[in-house]
């Protein structure tokens, strides 16, 4: 076969379209605006498909009550539900916060609205390091084997969620509570979560 050598034979060649270099192009135009948007969001604040339904339908013991504790006994009110560790080195950091919000809540008449749920932890453990550092829950459920953080999707601690009087989630925040995500988001949604708002 007899390829063309010269500029003039060159160009009396059909030309072929680009279209493969227009994908190239277009697909690294959709990466850069996938990134750009993705930078704009609080990587905490992940969508999570349980937005919008119930809590599941699982009663645990409770950390210092051997007797089972689920969404059936917190119908008719919200939750602030945090997922904790004695493990868990972020936990700490989020702790004051924590005992802040549970002041701010006891001081309204609300303190049973903020439940910790202890995360695949050993109770002597978990009981040592509330006595160490000061207890915000009003209980604490006890996942030890992790099932309800495996319906509830987590990713790890803390996490937290805040459910609806009906028991609907409507909220879900990855990592530690700071005193201006519980100010700005945190509060805000158990006050409209709440019959009649918040105090």
């Amino acid at each position: 076969m007899n390829l063309p050598t010269s500029p003039a034979a060159c160009a009396a060649l059909p030309k072929r379209p680009r279209w493969g270099l227009w994908a190239a192009l277009a697909a690294v135009l959709a990466l850069l605006l996938l990134l750009a948007v993705g930078m704009g969001r609080d990587p905490r604040e992940l969508p999570s498909v349980l937005i919008g339904k119930p809590w599941p339908a699982m009663a645990l013991p409770q950390l210092s009550d051997p007797t089972p504790v689920g969404p059936a006994q917190w119908a008719g009110k919200p939750r602030v539900i945090n997922l904790w560790a004695s493990w868990c080195a972020t936990c700490i950091e989020e702790h004051p916060a924590l005992l802040a919000l549970a002041a701010q809540l006891r001081a309204q008449g609300r303190g049973d609205q903020l439940v910790g749920l202890n995360y695949k932890d050993r109770p002597g453990d978990a009981q040592a390091w509330l006595a160490r550092r000061g207890n915000p829950f009003h209980t604490s459920l006890v996942d030890a084997d992790g099932r309800l953080g495996i319906e509830l999707g987590v990713y790890g601690a803390p996490e937290t969620f805040v459910i609806d009087a009906r028991g609907v989630i409507v909220h879900k925040h990855i990592g530690a509570l700071t005193p201006e995500v519980i100010r700005t988001r945190i509060l805000p949604l158990l006050d409209a979560a709440t019959p009649g708002g918040g105090s």
